[in-house]
């Protein structure tokens, strides 16, 4: 996996058809699934089209959860699901020699959770080889198995399919909880999160003038968060004001998600914050930006106003989030 897998998330339209949560229940098992979706089921669906199922009141819950992408294993960790085993990346400076990310590392060698496959490789036979009681998948992104939910579901598989990207970590949360029939775990990690944002906004001071969030030389692109961004908001949860790209630009736009994308050439015109956040980037990478000779003239970098947000915040989940935060709050107190 690259630094950074905003570009993975073009895979969304070409999977659209696939429910931000679609849950595929073991075939002939009657424990997975008799109450329905309580979201709307008009877009998530078995194969046969019928509508999708949740977990009954009365069916045992999971116990051995796999996961098969590791950008939401941190969720469950954070909402002490059964993981019993999780697909790994290709390591790299935001993950440990495992491929498991940093930001949640050390939680799953604790609680013993085992690598499925590495390099996001899928394998179906460490998958049954597990024994999940559920699988947990992705709909879009590098980590998507999506495509093989008809393999997985042939072998008995149960499954749910989760869109991380058009859902922030607390809906995923809240949905894998009731699921998993640990709601309370993560209403609990939602609250401490929302603690944490508060206490720290509440000890920095942030600049009166507007940032801008910039995704520098990342796999080669360069991008600018929106306003909407789960980054942004989460900045603006801490004091700041956030701008995103000048609207005299969309016309440069060559792909958009949270981030807008566009060329080297545009990304001075496109940065208009007084103060720039860099994501998944540590302080070298402030630096490269800094000696960039097409940024020379920004206010943010004449005054030295450029700040790494961490190399896990490639993308916010419980622990990354809090590691942001940290990251900002130790620029600004």
């Amino acid at each position: 996996m690259n630094r950074l897998q905003l570009a993975a998330l073009g895979a969304a339209a070409a999977l659209a058809v696939l429910a931000c949560f679609a849950w595929f229940p073991r075939a002939a098992v009657p424990v997975a699934g008799a109450a329905p979706h309580t979201s709307d089921t008009s877009h998530a669906s078995h194969a046969s089209g019928t509508p999708a199922a949740a977990h009954a009141d009365d069916a045992p819950l999971p116990r051995r959860i796999v996961s098969t992408s590791p950008s939401v294993t941190g969720i469950l960790l954070a909402i002490d699901a059964p993981v019993v085993a999780t697909a790994a990346t290709t390591p790299s400076r935001m993950t440990d020699d495992k491929g498991f990310f940093s930001q949640w590392a050390a939680v799953a060698d604790k609680r013993g959770v085992q690598v499925l496959y590495r390099n996001l490789q899928f394998d179906i036979e460490a998958a049954i080889g597990a024994s999940p009681d559920l699988l947990v998948a992705s709909a879009t992104g590098a980590d998507s198995v999506a495509q093989h939910r008809t393999e997985l579901q042939a072998q008995g598989v149960p499954m749910v399919v989760v869109d991380y990207s058009s859902q922030s970590w607390q809906d995923i949360a809240t949905e894998l909880g009731r699921i998993t029939g640990h709601a309370k775990q993560a209403a609990a990690a939602i609250a401490r999160f929302d603690a944490h944002v508060a206490q720290t906004a509440a000890s920095i001071t942030p600049p009166a003038q507007p940032v801008s969030i910039v995704a520098y030389n990342l796999a080669g692109s360069y991008s600018i968060g929106r306003a909407a961004s789960p980054h942004a908001r989460l900045l603006a949860a801490l004091g700041f004001k956030v701008e995103g790209l000048p609207p005299a630009l969309a016309a440069q736009v060559t792909r958009a998600s949270d981030f807008e994308f566009i060329s080297r050439e545009n990304l001075s015109a496109a940065i208009t914050g007084d103060s720039v956040f860099l994501l998944g980037a540590s302080q070298g990478d402030v630096q490269a930006f800094l000696d960039d000779p097409l940024l020379a003239n920004l206010p943010a970098v004449a005054g030295r106003r450029v700040y790494p947000l961490g190399p896990t915040s490639f993308r916010i989940d419980y622990y990354s989030g809090q590691q942001m935060v940290d990251a900002v709050a130790s620029h600004f107190r």
